[in-house]
């Protein structure tokens, strides 16, 4: 027994001199501090017992979830073993259910308000709030505050379906879908003329955003809008809201117009921005389309090959190793905010930008990039980049896909589950997170800059319909033709 203890003390002693990873390292410092904030809606109530144990379980026995980041005197920061008292992360509060009036508008100001207050470091960097408040949408909810040097929306989400298991099937974890490679089955000589076009085509537009990026770390600005942020390191206010869409209608759309969801989502995105800012903007040209507006978001793309769920569990079972963290490179996407007559437009610009993000190798090269600089010249030089960068730009937009079929957590069946991210100098985050049939729509804002987030929320779900529409009338005049 004592051999076993001593092991296990040679494991977190070698632990704790592991180095957080690049991204990780930028987020631990003061100017890029955030936080994701991951809201579940619950189908019962909440057994406050139950979710403890259940991160006995699971989430404790991932390395990152008991250790505290310590910052050594090289500047370096790492990942320091600490004994974890799980009652302690997992919090309960003593509510007066009789006064609360509007349940749906709480659980806003709660989260917004745990959002909005800075972590402790000097503890593991996440907590679990636990609230019995029956909403319009669940029985119950379960806020998890996790500091993003923790892991990324893909690791986090792989990490919520690695700890949760089917309805239908409550010892089963929840299935996901592999990624299909379809067999070139053309002549080996129009293999090889496609290839090379291909490799030409991705040099080219590599070069191109690189150029743009350049441009934008130098100088290149968003214009002023309402939606604009000021320039400045103070750490922002931040307003969540979020809305369930149908995912049945974005398939739809998505399959008349040949186009993967994120593009659809982009397009909304665009549609709904437009009919935001044409309301807001004093300027005539600007809202009725005359004037151009430069107006782009950073998007933050997986540079994973892979996540698997049962890795995941596999590290949780039996302390194996899997690809886990931040490993995400960014970006940066111009936003086609015009006045369009025909809206399916904005779909279709989206997935033109979309398709050349898609063969650019800019995220990964900025990854490298930041990596490289923070080994040469230290972290603040790159925290100096990437602020400028978002600084430069209006907002930070991503979406992740959640589970496909119904799930319990801890054997609390879920009825949603949303995510967003708070921090950085931007005033407007926008995430999307799916949910069987559902789409949840997230905003993060500044109510300084932003003090009528579900305005904007109403936009973008009423441009959503009015592309849904145009969409039907379209794939009706294809059947008729």
């Amino acid at each position: 027994m004592k051999k076993g203890k001593d092991i296990d003390r040679e494991e977190r002693e070698t632990a704790a001199n592991e180095p957080l990873s690049p991204v990780s390292q930028l987020f631990v410092l003061p100017g890029l501090y955030c936080v994701i904030v991951l809201t579940l809606g619950f189908k019962t109530r909440c057994n406050p017992s139950a979710i403890v144990e259940g991160i006995k379980n699971t989430w404790i026995k991932l390395p990152r979830f008991s250790s505290k980041v310590e910052m050594k005197k090289n500047g370096q920061a790492v990942w320091v073993p600490v004994t974890v008292r799980v009652e302690d992360h997992v919090i309960v509060p003593d509510l007066d259910h009789f006064n609360i009036e509007n349940p749906d508008q709480f659980i806003e100001d709660y989260t917004s308000n745990i959002a909005s207050t800075p972590m402790n470091m000097s503890r593991p960097l996440w907590e679990f709030h636990v609230l019995n408040v029956k909403t319009s949408n669940a029985k119950s909810v379960g806020i998890g505050k996790l500091h993003h040097s923790l892991g990324d929306g893909v690791s986090l989400m792989t990490l919520l379906l690695a700890s949760s298991r089917k309805v239908s099937d409550p010892k089963a974890p929840p299935t996901t879908t592999a990624t299909k490679k379809h067999a070139d089955s053309s002549a080996k000589g129009w293999w090889c003329i496609r290839r090379f076009w291909l490799v030409i085509n991705i040099i080219f537009t590599t070069l191109t955003e690189l150029f743009k990026f350049w441009l934008t770390l130098c100088f290149m600005r968003d214009t002023k809008t309402p939606l604009m942020s000021e320039p400045g390191d103070i750490v922002r206010p931040r307003k969540c809201i979020n809305r369930i869409i149908s995912l049945d209608d974005v398939k739809m759309i998505k399959n008349t117009m040949e186009m993967k969801v994120n593009d659809v989502l982009l397009g909304m995105t665009q549609a709904g921005l437009s009919r935001y800012l044409s309301k807001k903007s004093v300027d005539d040209d600007m809202a009725t389309g005359k004037k151009k507006v430069r107006l782009r978001g950073t998007v933050a793309v997986n540079l994973r090959s892979d996540t698997k769920i049962e890795d995941l569990t596999n590290m949780m079972e039996k302390g194996s190793k899997c690809r886990w963290g931040n490993f995400v490179g960014i970006v940066i996407f111009p936003l086609w905010v015009r006045c369009e007559d025909d809206p399916l437009e904005y779909v279709r610009k989206a997935k033109s930008t979309m398709d050349m993000k898609r063969i650019s190798m800019e995220a990964l090269i900025l990854y490298g990039l930041v990596k490289c600089i923070m080994k040469i010249f230290g972290d603040k030089a790159a925290e100096n980049i990437v602020k400028r960068v978002f600084g430069h730009t209006t907002l930070t937009f991503s979406s992740v896909m959640g589970p496909k079929e119904e799930v319990s957590l801890f054997d609390h069946p879920m009825s949603y589950v949303t995510a967003t991210a708070s921090g950085g100098p931007q005033a407007l985050i926008i995430h999307f997170v799916s949910y069987v049939d559902k789409i949840i729509i997230n905003l993060a804002v500044d109510p300084t800059v932003i003090p009528d987030p579900h305005q904007l929320c109403d936009d973008l779900v009423e441009s959503l319909d009015i592309i849904k529409l145009a969409a039907l009338e379209k794939g009706v005049h294809n059947m008729e033709v």
